[in-house]
């Protein structure tokens, strides 16, 4: 949309500077005239500030700070061309039918008329990312690291599994899937017994684990918080180095039973404080959908702008109000 409109204004400015076009009586220039009236350039352009101009804005604000301010990368350029190839297949796949080329489906989509002005619109939607996330790392406290470091980081977690999932077909019913969940958990519970009777945890996963990892014994290295699922990590967490799963730890992959084989000494503060910090910025984004604008609004205010526009001011107070509360 905002190319369109870029050009729309455009065709306005050298309409006005062609000086062949009729002058109305109170000395504006027509873009359309009617028999029993007309268009002038200057209602034109009003009506297109109105209801397109603060859009436009707020895009060419933030191309000139954002450009200024983080420079393009080789991780934006493929963050730009990754785009681009999945709309093309996305294109390819679902849209070739009903827009007769991909020029006119990323106009009716992205307002951009060729493939030049959509890496334009990626590009700043890959700085406006950046200046999210510094923006949430900037407002993340020294307080949250400590609490964060202190209830969430821990040294690396060494362990085996053994993996028993519920089979069944795509089309079974929930009867079907329900007894297949059932003998999955009664499986579980059987292999638990062979522990209890000293029977090898290795051995035991080779045999039953339905995991990759169960040509290995069901060994899985080292991992930390946001390697495995939250289940799993936890019930790894609580368990005593040498001491197995007493009870089926159920996840979204199935019911594990899981061998803790090492447990590593907490980091540094220091060391872990960056990922902290990303980690934290991350959550704030999650948690506050405004957050995205706040940081916008931010950086445009740091940059010194001022809308001299007393129409455009108006939108763009009200665009900010509406946004934040």
């Amino acid at each position: 949309m905002k190319k369109i409109v870029i050009s729309m204004l455009v065709v306005l400015l050298l309409i006005t500077g062609c000086g062949k076009v009729p002058v109305l009586s109170n000395g504006e220039e027509a873009v359309i005239t009617l028999e029993d009236g007309a268009i002038s350039v200057d209602e034109l352009y009003q009506e297109m500030k109105n209801k397109y101009a603060l859009s436009v804005l707020i895009d060419m604000l933030d191309e000139k700070i954002l450009g200024n301010k983080y420079p393009e990368t080789d991780d934006e350029k493929s963050y730009v061309s990754n785009m681009v190839s999945q709309l093309q297949l996305y294109y390819d796949y679902y849209y070739n039918t009903q827009f007769s080329s991909f020029e006119l489906f990323i106009q009716s989509q992205y307002g951009a008329n060729n493939t030049q002005e959509l890496e334009e619109i990626f590009s700043l939607d890959y700085k406006r990312n950046q200046a999210i996330e510094d923006y949430a790392k900037s407002i993340v406290t020294d307080s949250e690291i400590e609490k964060y470091y202190n209830d969430k980081i821990v040294g690396n977690i060494e362990a085996s599994h053994i993996l028993i999932t519920a089979d069944y077909e795509d089309d079974a019913t929930d009867e079907e899937k329900a007894e297949a969940e059932k003998k999955a958990l009664e499986q579980a519970k059987e292999i638990i017994a062979k522990l209890n009777n000293g029977e090898d945890f290795a051995t035991l996963a080779k045999e039953y684990s339905k995991d990759g990892s169960a040509s290995n014994g069901g060994a899985l290295g080292e991992f930390n918080r946001g390697d495995m699922v939250d289940e799993f990590f936890e019930a790894a967490l609580a368990l005593n180095v040498g001491e197995y799963s007493k009870e089926p730890v159920k996840s979204e992959f199935g019911y594990h039973i899981i061998l803790k084989t090492a447990q590593k000494e907490k980091p540094t503060l220091e060391s872990v404080k960056e990922e902290v910090i990303e980690t934290l910025a991350e959550e704030k984004i999650t948690d506050d959908e405004n957050l995205s604008y706040k940081a916008l609004i931010e950086l445009r205010k740091n940059s010194g702008m001022t809308i001299e526009d007393k129409d455009l001011k108006e939108q763009y107070e009200n665009y900010v109000y509406n946004v934040t509360n």
